[in-house]
């Protein structure tokens, strides 16, 4: 085994995931005072970070579960959560912040598993070359890696939203975020995966 392999699989990692942080940071605003919220954020980031692994490991070893025109479509997943959660923002735009932080409940586990795979859907064509070069042995190093660091960047989008003047901006302008945020990572995987044929 490379004795780089443990670097090579954070750098990965972290590459192509940094926008979770935002993200979670966002699905943590919403859950706060939820209770629950936070296993739930973190079961359904396992649950979809889950499912991409399965299908870059199988698709290294030459399994197809996704044919590859079926990936850019899966931006209609967050664009449809976002467009769920702007319909609730404006209906409870007039809303004080306390009353909208309370209103609806917190994030679901499948909801952030759906967000998740969406997001993380091009990782899978980014992982597939390299756990297939990587063999049986380095591709096990790679997931538990992953595994590893998806803990880490639960803890860093908790963490953001909870400092003062992060969760003070969350608090007051999440519901506006989210939505945006959610609808803007739908487009852009519809957009660049080719789904309007552009």
């Amino acid at each position: 085994m490379n004795p780089g392999i443990i670097g090579q699989a954070a750098v990965l990692f972290a590459v192509t995931n940094i926008d979770d942080v935002v993200v979670l940071a966002l699905f943590f605003a919403r859950g706060a005072g939820h209770r629950g919220a936070t296993r739930a954020i973190a079961l359904g980031q396992y649950l979809g970070f889950g499912a991409i692994l399965g299908i870059a490991v199988a698709a290294a070893f030459g399994a197809t579960l996704l044919p590859d025109g079926a990936v850019p479509y899966l931006g209609l997943l967050p664009l449809g959560l976002g467009v769920n959660a702007a319909i609730r923002a404006w209906r409870h735009r007039h809303d004080a912040d306390e009353e909208r932080s309370t209103e609806g409940g917190g994030p679901s586990a499948l909801a952030i598993a759906m967000v998740t795979l969406a997001n993380g859907g091009d990782n899978i064509g980014v992982y597939v070359p390299v756990f297939a070069t990587e063999g049986v042995g380095g591709m096990s190093v790679y997931v538990l890696v992953f595994l590893l660091l998806l803990a880490v960047w639960i803890a860093a989008g908790r963490y953001f939203a909870t400092r003062a003047v992060v969760a003070r901006a969350l608090a007051r302008w999440g519901h506006v975020l989210l939505p945006v945020v959610l609808i803007g990572i739908g487009l852009l995987i519809l957009v660049e995966g080719g789904a309007f044929g552009v």
